[in-house]
């Protein structure tokens, strides 16, 4: 596996932390390393238009598609940034980069609120979803 996915999910996390204006508020870089999902917890991840989702955890990811209801295993690295996780490796011919933030969200298709977004890049393809641990269970329904 090669540098550049853990560089851009650091470039990512680090974005935040360069604004130049002092306006009195802690930046991002004094907050220190993010650490609302453990190290040895898994993350599940989902978002739609076009539909899809996985978990990552121990150092391998599954992805699946409507297309590809089985998914896909395949390695990644962890990657605790400022501001949230970035988790990166290879989904066959194109790299996979996904970066979980805290903050609420909405899949907008059920009742369900989830803990984290999750921002999807699969090659140069951007995917906007929400993601949840364990630890920090989605709100509503189990099966929408």
């Amino acid at each position: 596996m090669t540098l550049r996915p853990c560089l851009a999910g650091l470039a990512f996390l680090l974005l935040p932390a360069c604004g130049g204006a002092d306006n009195g508020a802690p930046s991002a870089l004094a907050t220190g390393v993010f650490d609302g999902i453990a190290e040895g917890e898994t993350v599940h991840f989902t978002g739609t238009e076009p539909f899809w989702g996985g978990m990552a955890g121990g150092g391998i990811a599954s992805y699946a598609t409507p297309e590809e209801p089985d998914g896909r295993e395949f390695p990644v690295t962890r990657f605790a940034g400022n501001n949230g996780l970035a988790i990166s490796g290879d989904l066959g011919t194109a790299a996979f980069d996904l970066t979980v933030t805290p903050g609420a969200c909405s899949d907008g298709m059920s009742d369900r609120t989830y803990p984290f977004t999750a921002t999807l890049l699969i090659g140069n393809e951007q995917r906007q979803g929400c993601a949840w641990t364990d630890s920090e269970p989605f709100t509503g329904p189990e099966r929408p």
